[in-house]
């Protein structure tokens, strides 16, 4: 963009009009904005300032003094433009030029000669193919449009069709030119896509001055940049000091409305030119590689050295350089097929094992939780690890007071990695796990090749709470406002020893409670009474019987009229129902051959339980002709037409198969609004067919 010539001549104007700026006319305006531009240039985008803050300040001062003065001569692309003074109440939405699709994942060096196999596969490439190798920031998308040169028109990614208008926002980032020389390769309208972040440096200091005021900290530079995009007013947002490095052309067009893409011959040599022309582009991280094995070890070494990059990356995405291949490769609805992200393995960091508790299950597992100090893990604060049970804390060697590398397995789970033996001093010493039970003292038991020990005590208090919270959970009765806090003062009171006390609780005394009132109390008490009418799946699976999890309540529940009809099944009878295995039709049988076991479920129905099998418990028989028969499907997220429970049965209806996890068996991810990490995790798989709630109504219809 600028050749030394330039700058030196850039250099030598500048010390002259900083030494009378006062003096500075009006016919000089052209070349002091040019001036200015080229300083942000300097600063923003080279990390290379040679003005001081002071320095730059005095020019813009002068170009606002002389732009006050002469409102007819200020250009849309000048300095000032950048911060805008009036508020925005809330975004416009508009409509993208081109789709801003997601991006398949790969995680290892297979995964990326799987991509290129697909690539010579579609276009019949049987030479090398060249690969544009780029970091994937982990910031805020934006899209840029400018015709005729000029920025007019900045959004949000959106739902990748449509996004916010934040084009006051956008103008106030120095990293993004207001005008730009498109009209050089004869293209009059284009459409750009960017990432929009916070350096880590700067992250840190804007979380340093929000502690001393008093406000909460950002979680990540991520959730810092979507914020800022967002602001209000346009000076708040620069605030943020937001860079957005852009790294792609999606849409461009000349004056006749003529596709101009092809003004380019390779991805590369169109980073290549928004970089000559002011646009930030990392090119300190780009590498162009020869073949898909030099793509692997870039992608390895950047890996490794991700920490020392200024700004947070979470992996490196890969595209096939030649844009005539790109364009025969084509897209899915979900993603380019001529580009692929390798992400970067969960984020770690090391801690120190401060302590181990002891915690009791639902049927007696004791799980060790240790207590490690506060440590920043992928933007959550983690002090709590599970770690499994002894068998896990010996393979790994782990002691208190030991240095511990934790990360969050898949972004979400905080998981101890490793202990580090050679930072070990006096103080470490080895943990003793228990061999009683912590809640009531009862002799621990382990059964042979089960690795976790277990009180063998029914009554165990801890046991107690643990089995009436899941009683009361979502996936079982599904009694809204009664938690394990509640749990827990109801069970202190002398309220709660068994499924049954949950429906003689003394309402009159509740609304007495500290943190109860008339309304919580009435509303606990609906929420009580409408779990008596429940189907007797939810029932079996809140009965905490050991291994019977949601999916074999429903296919019990499926075979039997009454609960009670159970305690009269034998062995036979369990293992006839497809998926119900030996070990689990003992568990069952061994629960109804108690007779307290029978006297509670005889009291819960002369409560108004159900007991008796309802038309939601019976097996839907998926139709064979269906548009979705054979196909298995989950929902995630929320939906907006329905209720999740009516797009499963209309799924069932159709032929589908409704089940609860992402695997390699899902066929069809429907994702509604605030999709979490399900829906992360069918693009990480690439084998599952991903829609919105309207597609899939499109289909079923």
């Amino acid at each position: 963009m600028y050749d030394a010539k330039t700058q030196k001549e850039y250099i030598q104007t500048g010390k002259a009009l900083l030494d009378q700026p006062d003096q500075v006319s009006v016919e000089q305006l052209p070349i002091l904005r040019k001036l200015l531009r080229f300083h942000e240039w300097k600063y923003y985008v080279q990390d290379d300032p040679i003005i001081s803050d002071y320095e730059y300040d005095m020019l813009f001062k002068t170009l606002e003094r002389l732009e006050v003065a002469h409102p007819e001569l200020v250009t849309p692309d000048s300095p000032t433009q950048r911060v805008g003074s009036d508020l925005s109440s809330d975004f416009a939405t508009v409509t993208h030029l081109s789709p801003m699709l997601s991006l398949e994942n790969s995680y290892n060096a297979e995964d990326l000669e799987d991509f290129e196999q697909q690539v010579r596969k579609l276009t019949g490439e049987e030479g090398p193919i060249t690969y544009v190798v780029e970091p994937k920031f982990d910031g805020s998308t934006v899209t840029l449009i400018y015709e005729n040169n000029y920025l007019v028109r900045g959004a949000t990614r959106g739902n990748g069709q449509q996004g916010d208008d934040i084009t006051p926002n956008v103008k106030t980032m120095p990293t993004i030119p207001l005008s730009a020389d498109f009209s050089a390769r004869s293209i009059h309208k284009v459409e750009l896509r960017g990432e929009a972040l916070i350096r880590k440096d700067y992250f840190d200091k804007i979380n340093q001055q929000r502690a001393i005021d008093g406000l909460p900290l950002f979680a990540n530079p991520r959730n810092a940049a979507a914020g800022g995009l967002r602001m209000k007013d346009p000076k708040e947002a620069a605030q943020r000091r937001l860079d957005t490095f852009v790294y792609q052309m999606t849409f461009a067009q000349d004056l006749n409305g003529n596709d101009a893409t092809d003004k380019f011959a390779s991805h590369s040599e169109m980073l290549q030119y928004l970089s000559e022309i002011g646009f930030l582009v990392p090119n300190d991280l780009i590498k162009v590689c020869k073949n898909i094995t030099e793509v692997s070890d870039f992608c390895k070494w950047a890996e490794a050295n991700r920490e020392q990059y200024p700004y947070e990356i979470d992996g490196m995405v890969v595209k096939v350089n030649r844009l005539d291949l790109q364009k025969q490769c084509g897209f899915t609805s979900h993603h380019p097929r001529w580009a692929i992200a390798y992400k970067f393995k969960a984020k770690q960091a090391t801690s120190i094992l401060e302590d181990v508790i002891y915690q009791v299950g639902k049927v007696g597992a004791i799980t060790p939780v240790a207590k490690i100090k506060p440590v920043e893990l992928a933007g959550v604060t983690v002090s709590s690890v599970s770690l499994h049970n002894e068998e896990f804390i010996r393979s790994k060697d782990i002691r208190i007071g030991d240095h511990v590398v934790v990360e969050r397995a898949g972004d979400v789970i905080p998981y101890i990695v490793k202990s580090l033996p050679d930072l070990r001093d006096e103080s470490v010493k080895p943990i003793a796990f228990p061999t009683h039970c912590p809640s009531c003292q009862t002799t621990l038991v382990k059964e042979e090749d089960v690795a976790a020990w277990r009180c063998p005590n029914y009554h165990c208090p801890e046991q107690v709470i643990q089995r009436m919270v899941h009683f009361v959970s979502k996936n079982a009765m599904n009694i809204d406002g009664m938690g394990e806090s509640q749990v827990r003062k109801f069970y202190d009171l002398g309220w709660l020893n068994n499924f049954d006390d949950i429906y003689r609780l003394p309402y009159d005394k509740i609304r007495s409670l500290e943190g109860f009132g008339q309304r919580s109390a009435d509303n606990l008490q609906k929420a009580i009474e409408a779990s008596k009418n429940n189907p007797i799946r939810r029932l079996l699976y809140g009965l905490s019987i050991h291994h019977l999890g949601r999916k074999a309540s429903k296919l019990i529940a499926g075979q039997v009229k009454h609960v009670l009809d159970l305690k009269d099944w034998d062995l036979e009878q369990f293992t006839s129902i497809k998926e119900i295995g030996p070990i689990l039709a003992e568990n069952v049988m061994a629960f109804f051959k108690i007779p307290e076991n029978i006297s509670l479920l005889e009291s819960l129905e002369s409560l108004g339980v159900n007991l008796n099998q309802t038309e939601e418990d019976l097996p839907v028989e998926l139709p064979t002709d269906g548009p979705l028969s054979g196909k298995t499907i989950l929902f995630t997220g929320t939906l907006v037409q329905m209720k999740r429970k009516e797009a499963q049965t209309l799924a069932e209806k159709a032929g589908a198969k409704n089940i609860s996890a992402v695997s390699k068996n899902l066929n069809i991810l429907v994702a509604g609004e605030k999709a979490g990490s399900k829906l992360k995790k069918a693009q990480a798989l690439g084998t599952v067919k991903i829609m919105d709630e309207q597609a899939f109504l499109d289909l079923i219809s």
